[in-house]
């Protein structure tokens, strides 16, 4: 009997580890490579359109991302960060081109060189493009090193490298540069690339002033371009025609090669060369000393500027707008990822909980048999004593620290109701007497609106009071946890100021942006999205009308410092002093009779120091104060 008592414990253990073994057999091994294949799928047919179709591209890229987040694909995740980078190059909104690529340098494996080489080639396309000669040549020597042998690759950067150095007016370099990378791409017969690299030299040509190189090389490119179907190309090349006409003085010919080349690029939304077209018009009818003509084209040319600027508003918030809906969803996925990983360890937990309280209680049932068998009634007797003592300590020890933390949810509570009595009382009865006085018949409508406009910053403040008192009493109650993720300063200052444009409008006060974009910090976004409405709120509410407030980044080794300042009434040694303390910490009215209740600072020191951080003060009377604080770099940028 004790022999099978003995071996029963082994047979238990060795049947529990054979279902494990059996479901960990059925991982989706050939399912995850399906999808896989699509994800690349995706992402090459991104790349194949992104020149005459950037909209389609841009979704098919954000479809393989989302899907790359949600399998943890990372080397469909940096090409889909690319890819979109690229639509955005080649619709020249280059500021937002730069966070994707840089973003895609980020995600891809280092051992996945050619991908980094078209990374870093991009890069520095787009630097150049923005003016930035030295940083491009830095990027694209980076390429260089990444492409290896690969011959495309090295055309590529050759051929990028002839831009820049023709920009810089070494015209001697940027020829050599694009006749090797002509030579490169010849070997390979990459057909776009070589119509690209002729449309190159003749530009290189034009600007040293040989016109007949350039007519030659352009006449070449503008054929291969109807071969390889890339409008963007024929359109450059329509207007560089326009452009060497004008040079020589053949103005018909300019007028006419321009108008070709804009409708051209109006098909494709190549708003750039529109208006370089235009300008051209303009400036050939001046020359022809048709001056109506000229003037009106000249006002074509800058209703275009104009507009080019409004669109590039409206587009610049719709694509912070698109931002935060793909972040949005990428932290959706990142969330059903973890809720995914802690499921699963809390099966495995459970799996190797139940194994050992199976062995355990087998364990304990022999040894009480053999106690049993051996010590008879007292021993048994004597265990089990002993058990409900350690059962009975348990217990006690569960019910004081129950009671500990009763208490403190108590005090909490009492804390948040004498607060909320206290400074959110008089807000809700104002708003209560006023429409009393209203519905009496005491108020007209007009006095109600002024009445209203006057009390807008101290309900304002209100809402600020609370969202914060829940924020504050949420983070005591269910623990502090920190999410981190890439967050761009710049994009945030952008929702501060349309958060809080009325509050600015009413009191006459400018918000300054002057974070710099595309550089991204290793944070919670919700907790920095709680700092910075506190902070900038608290600026608003100090600052007198005319005044300004200001939110500026400055990187400091592998940090990024962020700082949020005003021109208002400022502090003293003694009010800094107090203003970080539990139980020293005070609140002023502000400039228009906003009221507060001081918690906010308070959370914001708590979620900075969460997030790795320190939120430091500076302040004169009647000058100003600035909040500061700072954020690790994500890896690129650091």
């Amino acid at each position: 009997m004790r022999g099978f008592i003995l071996i029963l414990p082994f047979l238990l253990v060795s049947k529990l580890f054979a279902t494990q073994t059996v479901v960990h057999s059925q991982s989706p091994i050939g399912n995850i490579r399906t999808t896989y294949a699509e994800i690349d799928r995706l992402n090459n047919a991104a790349y194949n359109v992104y020149l005459n179709s950037p909209d389609s591209a841009r979704k098919l890229a954000e479809n393989a991302l989302l899907l790359s987040q949600k399998y943890g694909y990372t080397i469909g995740k940096g090409r889909s960060f690319y890819n979109i980078g690229l639509v955005y190059w080649s619709q020249s909104y280059y500021t937002i081109s730069l966070f994707y690529l840089n973003s895609a340098i980020t995600n891809l494996p280092a051992n996945k060189s050619l991908y980094l080489s078209d990374a870093y080639n991009a890069l520095g396309r787009t630097y150049a493009d923005l003016g930035n000669y030295s940083q491009a040549l830095i990027n694209l020597d980076k390429s260089l090193g990444y492409a290896g042998n690969d011959i495309g690759r090295l055309a590529e950067v050759f051929s990028e490298k002839s831009y820049v150095y023709c920009a810089l007016k070494n015209y001697h370099k940027a020829i050599a540069d694009a006749e090797y990378a002509l030579t490169l791409n010849k070997r390979i017969n990459e057909t776009g690339n070589i119509a690209v690299l002729y449309a190159r030299l003749g530009g290189i040509y034009k600007s040293m002033k040989d016109y007949r190189n350039a007519l030659y090389h352009d006449d070449i490119a503008f054929k291969m371009s109807m071969q390889t179907v890339n409008k963007r190309l024929r359109a450059k090349t329509l207007i560089e025609y326009a452009a060497i006409n004008d040079e020589v003085g053949k103005y018909d010919n300019a007028i006419s090669y321009a108008k070709k080349g804009i409708s051209l690029a109006d098909s494709i939304g190549l708003i750039d060369a529109q208006a370089e077209g235009y300008k051209l018009i303009a400036n050939s009818f001046e020359k022809k000393n048709d001056l109506k003509q000229a003037l009106g084209y000249q006002k074509v040319y800058a209703q275009i500027r104009d507009s080019v600027t409004k669109s590039s508003k409206l587009k610049t918030i719709q694509l912070i707008q698109n931002y935060h809906t793909l972040n949005a969803k990428l932290n959706d996925i990142k969330l059903m990822e973890i809720t995914d990983a802690e499921n699963k360890a809390k099966i495995k937990a459970q799996t190797k909980l139940i194994l050992i309280l199976s062995i355990s209680l087998v364990i304990l049932i022999s040894v009480l048999f053999i106690t049993w068998y051996l010590y008879k009634q007292k021993k048994m007797l004597s265990q089990k004593l002993e058990n409900q003592h350690k059962a009975l300590l348990e217990q006690k020890q569960v019910i004081e620290v129950q009671t500990s933390n009763l208490q403190s949810v108590n005090g909490l509570k009492d804390k948040l109701l004498a607060v909320i009595g206290h400074d959110l009382r008089t807000p809700v009865a104002n708003m209560s007497n006023i429409i009393e006085m209203f519905n009496d018949g005491y108020l007209t409508a007009n006095e109600v609106t002024d009445l209203m406009h006057e009390i807008g910053p101290i309900i304002k403040g209100a809402e600020l009071t609370l969202s914060n008192l829940t924020e504050w009493a949420g983070s005591h109650i269910k623990g502090k946890t920190v999410n981190s993720t890439n967050v761009d300063i710049f994009l945030l200052g952008v929702e501060m100021e349309q958060t809080f444009v009325h509050h600015l409008q009413q009191k006459g006060i400018g918000f300054i942006n002057g974070a710099f974009a595309g550089q991204s910090v290793q944070a919670d976004e919700n907790h920095i999205k709680v700092v910075l409405r506190n902070l900038v709120s608290n600026a608003i509410k100090f600052t007198d009308s005319n005044g300004s407030v200001t939110l500026a980044t400055k990187v400091d080794y592998n940090s990024l410092i962020v700082s949020v300042s005003d021109t208002g009434k400022g502090m003293n040694r003694d009010e800094i002093e107090k203003l970080f303390s539990i139980n020293t910490h005070f609140s002023h009215s502000g400039t228009s009779g906003e009221s507060g209740t001081g918690i906010g600072l308070l959370l914001c020191k708590e979620l900075v120091e969460l997030n790795g951080g320190k939120l430091l003060v500076t302040s004169t009377v009647g000058k100003g104060s600035c909040f500061y604080f700072s954020l690790p770099l994500v890896g690129a940028y650091a």
